[in-house]
């Protein structure tokens, strides 16, 4: 039978985070705190902000969807149509109105980075990336099972809860936040630099908020276990928000090491957990079924 996780509310989805307990997936111990894997060829800062731009297009898809049940405008995907899979309905029905909110700021945030990134990279001579083909339906359902949290034949559906919500986007802020540390050392111009940390302290303050409140209400062992998976599909390490004994975890807010570092992971590290394949050579896959957009396409 293909049931959904936590359709029956946040009460219920309350009660499977707990059924989940050791049976979550177990984060690994310290690893560098980066990646290490070799670039064959340079690359630009055009390159690098037009990667950073596909996952924006990612996370606006997925916020204004769940408040707004409508995506991007052709306007700021590059005219692309119809390239997002999402469920008929994505409006999330939302019981705590601080959730509301706080997913109304977060999306109304990634709608202005996707903004923010096109217009620089046309005010830098570039041209700005469409917006790849995107998944948000079997995407999920795929990296829930993986990650232990249904079983095969069980479906994963972010926008059927506020719960569920957050645990979808648990799965995109932490990547966010490593994708842009890790592309600091590849920038080149100091303009570049400073625009693109002052985008990362934004997703990193998303980042903890939605770490913080699934540590709150329990959300430990399923923030382990997709923890877990990100952490074995990059190589590089990821904290989940599990604090009780044993849990090993001494941070719930912040995902970085014990010199208060955020993690940094390599474009292609990062395209090893949106495409849902650990190695190289992947070039499509998860979240983006035909693969992104630009000179950085493949693990």
């Amino acid at each position: 039978m293909t049931e959904t996780i936590a359709s029956a509310g946040t009460a219920d989805s309350k009660r499977w985070l707990g059924r989940l307990g050791a049976g979550a997936l177990a984060f690994g111990a310290m690893s560098a705190m980066g990646g290490k894997r070799a670039r064959a060829q340079a690359i630009t800062d055009a390159d690098v902000l037009n990667f950073a731009l596909n996952l924006e297009y990612l996370e606006a898809e997925y916020y204004l969807r769940a408040v707004t049940g409508a995506g991007l405008s052709t306007s700021l995907t590059g005219g692309s149509t119809g390239n997002v899979l999402a469920p008929a309905t994505t409006l999330v029905p939302f019981q705590t109105s601080a959730i509301a909110y706080w997913a109304q700021r977060i999306a109304n945030d990634e709608l202005a980075h996707v903004n923010f990134l096109r217009v620089g990279l046309k005010a830098e001579g570039g041209t700005p990336v469409a917006e790849p083909q995107i998944d948000l339906v079997n995407s999920f359902t795929t990296l829930a099972v993986a990650a232990g949290l249904i079983t095969t034949g069980q479906t994963f559906n972010p926008f059927a809860s506020e719960l569920d919500f957050l645990i979808g986007a648990y799965i995109f802020e932490d990547v966010g936040v490593s994708a842009y540390a890790g592309a600091a050392a590849l920038l080149t111009n100091p303009d570049n630099i400073a625009y693109s940390a002052s985008v990362l302290a934004v997703e990193a303050e998303h980042a903890g908020l939605i770490r913080s409140y699934l540590a709150e209400i329990g959300g430990g062992a399923v923030t382990n276990a997709i923890s877990a998976l990100r952490q074995s599909l990059s190589g590089v390490q990821d904290n989940g928000t599990d604090l009780s004994a044993g849990g090993g975890n001494p941070f719930s807010f912040a995902n970085c090491d014990y010199n208060g570092q955020a993690f940094r992971r390599t474009p292609e590290e990062v395209l090893n957990i949106v495409y849902g394949a650990s190695g190289t050579g992947v070039s499509a896959g998860l979240f983006f079924p035909a693969g992104v957009n630009g000179a950085v396409t493949s693990t």
